[in-house]
């Protein structure tokens, strides 16, 4: 190879490296990019995850509460009935 070929040949290799380096680069920075938005999701869901735990500790038992109200009324019904 005549000295100019060889020096195109290292040239344009030298420039594929320089790609190849920026490529990958941007790889480890897309990636880096995403495991901080996991992280972040992550971290939103265990917030959610404790305020439903919060929620689901401090509601109101309807169904208890309903079922009490209808034994009270049944026997409400059953003293009137029998005090008539």
């Amino acid at each position: 190879m005549p000295t100019t070929e060889a020096e195109s040949v290292a040239l344009e290799l030298e420039r594929l490296r320089r790609s190849v380096d920026v490529g990958f680069a941007t790889t480890r920075g897309d990636l880096a990019l995403l495991l901080q938005r996991a992280d972040q999701t992550d971290k939103t869901l265990d917030e959610h995850e404790s305020r439903i735990d919060a929620l689901e500790r401090t509601r109101w038992p309807l169904p208890s509460l309903a079922a009490a109200i209808s034994c009270t009324a049944l026997a409400l019904t059953i003293w009137q009935s029998m005090g008539r």
